[in-house]
């Protein structure tokens, strides 16, 4: 299977979001599209829960979504979230 590339030509912009921005972007796409859950977009993107949700806020204006293709994972990001909780 080929490696798949981006268009170079996104390259101007991305560079003026910073670094990880292109990973952040596919990853957000990716779960926008309900093709990933809220964990494997934050997993893909690099980030951890709380940055990738505030991301997702700046840049989109919501961050998590509860979507039927991948609700049993996100459910079970919310489990170990709460168990972190002091």
């Amino acid at each position: 299977m080929p490696t798949p590339t981006i268009n170079p030509d996104f390259a101007p912009l991305l560079e003026t979001l910073g670094q990880g921005a292109s990973d952040f972007f596919l990853a957000a796409g990716l779960y926008h599209a309900h093709k990933v859950s809220f964990a494997t977009a934050a997993a893909l993107a690099g980030l951890g829960y709380e940055e990738f949700h505030y991301q997702l806020k700046e840049h989109f204006g919501h961050g998590f979504m509860i979507a039927d293709q991948t609700v049993w994972e996100d459910l079970r990001l919310v489990d170990e979230l709460v168990e972190q909780r002091p």
